[in-house]
Order: C-alpha cells, then structure tokens, then sequence
C-alpha cells in the first residue's frame, strides 16, 4: 500500500525551550489504522497537531498526501485539509451554528449540492443518535452529545485521512462501540484512522491496528500494550 503520511526525523519545538518532539519517524500506510498511545504531557498533542496540519515542524519531513508540508505554500494548506478529518477531544463546534449546520460543514466548504447534503447528513445524525437534536446549538447539548456531533462532522465527508483524539472519553460504553464500529467502517473502506487512546479496552477492540507509544517526546512500536498482563503465579 501507498504511504500517505511520512515523518523523518521530526522535531518540534515552541519557542527558545528545549523540543517537544524529537526524532520522530514513522509512515501511514493507506487504508492502516493505528492507535497513539502515552502519558499526560508525553507529546501525544503535539503529534496529532503535525498530522492535522496545525502546526508545522521545526525540523525533519513531514510529507503528507505526496506534498512536503515544510515548503508547501500556505495557498495550498486548506485544499490539503479537506482531505483529512479531526475529532478534537474539546469539540470545537461552531456555537452559533445548529448540529445539524455544523455536521454539515465539510460537505459545504467542499461544494456538495445541498439535496445530498441533507441525505447525508439525516443517515449520519441518526447513526450517531442526534436526529432529534439536529436543529439545536451546542450549548444545549451535553458532553457526550457534543462529542458525536464532532465525530459526525469529521467523518460526514469520508476523509482520506481520519484523526481522532479521544473519540470515546464522553460516550458510554454503548456508544463507544458504535463509534468505532464506525471508524473501522471506514477504514475498511481504504481510509486511513489514527486514534489516540489511553484506553487498552478500545485498542483491543481493532486487533489489526499498529500501537505507537509516545513517551518524552520519542515514538516506539508498542504493539504489547495490547497483549493481557500475565497473572502472578502463586506459590
């Protein structure tokens, strides 16, 4: 399969203090799936920043999508966006905005006709349990609500590119497993899915996903996190 995300030797640092990320080096093959995993304050936001496209490194490569995003002109950062899908562990809807609106807004930023943007948008409110709540703005909804209109609204487009902070921290358990239900549908539709977890639960859940541990700022291949620990034998 084609990599559509490249790090070598990535570093990011803000301001004069010492790096956040250091030597960061990984691909994401098309159509993989992969869970971020690691500590408070370990870089985990950091690296989800670079893959979104919301900051950009202080050293190394970072191509994505074939394009060095170094030396890509800021004219072309939006069109590169598009293709990719965030699920912000802080919602990030637009207040003024009903559910319904905001859900709909990477089909209309990409110019679907508005007949088939309802037709999404109805299918993919009611996947996520919110047709009843299409026509309120977020204020009046809860957590876990909120939570789902993001989802919704990241994945409403079918992006190449599906990056995910916590999707499950404020469903419950039901929920959750209807949320990566949907995730898995899409990645075995070819698309990319990096979800950042610190649940072990929910890594179990995909057992063909590769585990990325990030610790001080360095990426390792963690794929025992997923593995049950063994039970002390008594004696």
């Amino acid at each position: 399969m084609a990599n559509i995300v490249q790090f070598e030797n990535v570093g990011l640092r803000y301001g004069p203090g010492p790096e956040t990320l250091t030597d960061i080096s990984f691909t994401l093959e098309r159509g993989a799936f992969h869970f971020i995993t690691g500590t408070s304050g370990a870089g985990k936001t950091s690296l989800l920043r670079l893959l979104y496209l919301a900051n950009r490194p202080t050293r190394g490569i970072v191509r994505m999508f074939d394009e060095d995003v170094a030396s890509l002109p800021r004219s072309r950062m939006p069109l590169l966006r598009r293709r990719i899908g965030v699920v912000f562990q802080d919602f990030r809807l637009l207040p003024h905005l009903s559910t319904y609106d905001n859900v709909a807004l990477p089909l209309r930023i990409a110019g679907i006709a508005e007949r088939e943007v309802d037709e999404r948008l109805r299918e993919m409110l009611d996947w996520v349990g919110l047709s009843a709540r299409a026509g309120v703005k977020p204020a009046t909804l809860s957590g876990g609500e909120q939570q789902r209109a993001g989802i919704a609204r990241a994945v409403i487009a079918q992006p190449d590119l599906l990056i995910a902070d916590e999707p499950t921290g404020n469903v419950d358990p039901d929920m959750a497993k209807r949320l990566m239900h949907l995730f898995e549908s899409l990645n075995r539709l070819g698309k990319t899915v990096v979800v950042a977890t610190h649940d072990h639960h929910l890594m179990n859940r995909v057992p063909q996903a590769k585990i990325m541990e990030i610790d001080q700022g360095r990426l390792t291949n963690r794929d025992d996190l997923r593995r049950p620990r063994a039970r002390p034998v008594r004696v």
